[in-house]
């Protein structure tokens, strides 16, 4: 079975899972009653939901070995491919920047645009997705392990020794990293995350070790990819590779803790390394020994991941521009309605959160499930 040019399913169905446990994060019935596992650490320390990002850059760097991979050998077709890849970069930059600005785009566009979120999940992976393509046409493998390298290993410098202008000193706080003051210098407080206003999860400087943790993907897909190696070999060795990632993030984060908000290169080891062990696994189940069957509900959000995403962003902000009547008279949206009415009464509340956030996920698989079965795939 040659491998290097089969489509993987395993692929489809890491990407699938990643989604959709995105989905069911983003969405609980009520932020205040989350179990722990589904929320992201306070700062410093890292929970499954802290893996969902950088799971899905990950598999963006897979994904850019699989698609381009055969035309990276002819240099005559890189202008080409990297100016489709340039474009894709903007559109998702682009409906990154929709979703930050609906649905006040459409009643104070001015004002919309004047406090818009610059940084956000798709214009990260946006400039992931650029940057690792780019990267990868140009540079052999080798080259690309030693950019990783780089990038973590100067991305800790420049936090850890760096000083902060107007703080003095560098520090890995919350307000007065170097991160958090190149975004305010740059962007703008009214342009952060609403919930923090000084600084901001997806910043600028924090998109560098992002990058390393797309080229984590980019080199497990390569890998995966050779035909000189037989199937066995390839999965101890990304397992194995997986498991010193794991460790080495850990004895740094020591000294540089494992952090979501600020990408610490601790975090790109520790969070790529159990992603290539679950994928390593993934794909000697399902393409090695074609252990399928349970893939499929998961193939159906890894085909369509994005608009899954997109479309997961853009319901809630919808459904509350409908507004209903509570029994007590108060006013509220379509959302916040369904939820109070039909999930809250019935359940604890942190139940009745997550219920919601399942029931989330299960709408998509429908509409998922109907497009993959009629074979829709949007492309971006």
């Amino acid at each position: 079975m040659d491998q290097s040019s089969k489509r993987l399913l395993s692929l489809d169905f890491f990407r699938g899972a990643t989604v959709a446990a995105m989905i069911l994060v983003n969405n609980p019935g009520d932020w205040g009653h989350i179990y722990a596992p589904l929320e992201h650490a306070e700062w410093n320390g890292c929970t499954p939901t802290d893996l969902v990002f950088p799971f899905f850059l990950f598999i963006v760097g897979v994904s850019i070995a699989y698609a381009m991979g055969t035309q990276k050998n002819d240099p005559a077709l890189h202008r080409k491919i990297i100016m489709k890849a340039l474009k894709r970069a903007f559109i998702l930059f682009g409906l990154g920047l929709f979703l930050s600005l609906f649905p006040k785009i459409f009643t104070a566009p001015i004002e919309a645009f004047r406090e818009v979120r610059i940084p956000g999940i798709l214009q990260r992976i946006a400039l992931v997705f650029f940057i690792s393509s780019v990267l990868f046409l140009k540079n052999s493998e080798k080259t690309l392990f030693k950019i990783a390298i780089v990038i973590l290993i100067v991305y800790w410098l420049l936090m850890t020794f760096v000083p902060v202008p107007g703080v003095g000193f560098p520090n890995l706080e919350k307000e007065t990293n170097l991160g958090a003051w190149l975004d305010r210098t740059v962007l703008s407080e009214v342009h952060l995350w609403k919930m923090a206003k000084t600084w901001d999860p997806e910043g600028i400087l924090g998109t560098l070790p992002a990058i390393a943790t797309g080229l984590f993907g980019v080199l497990t897909g390569t890998f995966i990819r050779k035909k000189d190696l037989d199937s066995a070999t390839k999965v101890a060795w990304l397992f194995s590779a997986g498991v010193i990632a794991v460790i080495l993030g850990l004895l740094w984060g020591l000294q540089f803790p494992i952090n979501k908000s600020l990408w610490t290169s601790s975090y790109v080891l520790f969070s790529g390394g159990l992603a290539a062990i679950l994928f390593s696994l993934s794909y000697w189940i399902i393409d090695v020994h074609q252990y399928s069957r349970f893939t499929k509900p998961f193939v159906a959000f890894g085909t369509n991941a994005i608009t899954a995403f997109f479309i997961s962003g853009l319901l809630p902000r919808t459904l509350n521009l409908i507004k209903m009547k509570l029994p007590n008279g108060e006013e509220t949206g379509l959302a916040a309605w369904l939820y109070i009415t039909f999930y809250k009464p019935y359940f604890s509340p942190v139940n009745a959160s997550l219920a919601w956030a399942v029931s989330f996920v299960l709408v998509f698989f429908l509409l998922l499930w109907m497009m993959y079965k009629r074979k829709i795939i949007i492309k971006i």
